[in-house]
């Protein structure tokens, strides 16, 4: 296994310049190229800050070593305070690694910063594994497999070559756009949030994409001014869709697909405070059936997400890579449902 003496042979720097990094040592300044070369070697070469970290890659904890049994989650906590979709993931997380004696420990995306605080972290805490919810640079994740087990959920891992517990978010979508379909419509509108930092690439969100690809299937036309991008902030979704009506009030379009519930709901609040009725002007269709959605006015249509099973099996995914019953990166898609209400409960003749 690598040794200080050698990362430092590689970037051609000092022991104690590459101690410094390593330890977030904030004493001496060290330039950001440096540091980058460090971090890369201690990647390439397989370095591993300190013994705990080390029995943690080598899997070779004996059996006289006490266990942590800590799991960590990163993601914002206001998350789960704000959006009842990330509470639901979070008491299945909770619930199932509290009743096999875990413990479940928030960690925010200030403390991932960078690789040394990140690392830090993992280490003073004794983390076992790391759920992902909030997004993680990519080139952080591969060194972190090193160290611990790694589960991600929600979008931003989908992709990954990371174990990942999710639902297809393309498929559900699709099936969306299809009901409207069913229901007559044939000028259909978007409301969602992008990818990446700032939530501007609404082209790579995946249901987008699945909006996208239902609308060829079906032959209809994708209007560049009927697609709104929230970056999924409620605020935006109610200002948003109130200049759209005011701004195209003569030719709206007749449903609008909704890439969440709280999306969703703001965008209704708007179109009636516009004098538009729901669905007679405009249907709505959201996702995720959070709670609110059953009382929102009217009560809106949306596709059923099984998010506490969601964090459920997040927490037992990782338990089971902790003992090694799982080796291989796994790729779990949970089932949906469309929920009809009545925003969208209209047909057109």
């Amino acid at each position: 296994m690598a040794r200080l003496k050698d990362i430092a042979e590689y970037v051609g720097v000092s022991i104690s310049t590459v101690s410094r990094v390593i330890q977030n040592d904030q004493t001496r300044n060290v330039n950001q190229e440096t540091k980058n070369k460090i971090w890369e070697a201690v990647k390439e070469l397989g370095y591993v800050p300190n013994q705990h970290a080390r029995n943690l890659v080598n899997n070779k904890q004996e059996k006289s070593k006490t266990r942590t049994m800590k799991i960590g989650w990163v993601a914002n906590p206001a998350q789960a305070e704000i959006n009842p979709y990330f509470a639901q993931i979070y008491n299945g997380i909770r619930d199932t690694l509290g009743a096999n004696d875990y413990t479940l420990i928030t960690i925010t995306k200030g403390e991932l910063e960078n690789e040394s605080l990140l690392m830090k972290t993992i280490y003073d805490l004794g983390l076992e594994g790391l759920l992902l919810i909030e997004r993680m640079d990519e080139s952080l994740l591969g060194y972190i497999q090193q160290t611990i087990p790694v589960v991600g959920l929600d979008f931003f891992y989908t992709d990954q070559n990371i174990t990942i517990i999710d639902y297809n978010r393309e498929a559900a979508i699709k099936k969306v756009v299809q009901f409207f379909v069913s229901q007559g419509h044939r000028e259909i509108g978007f409301i969602g949030g992008g990818f990446n930092d700032g939530f501007e690439d609404i082209e790579a969100e995946h249901r987008f994409r699945g909006f996208l690809a239902a609308m060829e299937e079906e032959g209809l036309e994708v209007r560049a001014d009927w697609i709104i991008n929230t970056k999924w902030r409620m605020e935006n979704s109610y200002k948003e869709m109130d200049q759209f009506i005011k701004r195209s009030r003569e030719h709206l379009p007749t449903a609008m697909v909704c890439a969440s519930d709280m999306m969703a709901i703001a965008a209704m609040r708007a179109t009636i405070e516009n004098n538009l009725s729901i669905p007679g002007d405009i249907a709505f269709f959201g996702v995720d059936n959070i709670e609110m959605a059953k009382y929102s006015s009217p009560p809106l249509s949306t596709v059923e997400i099984p998010k506490y099973e969601m964090g459920r099996l997040a927490a037992k995914t990782i338990m089971g890579m902790l003992e090694e019953k799982n080796t291989l990166p796994l790729k779990i898609m949970l089932p949906f449902e469309l929920v009809i209400r009545e925003s969208s409960n209209i047909k057109r003749t």
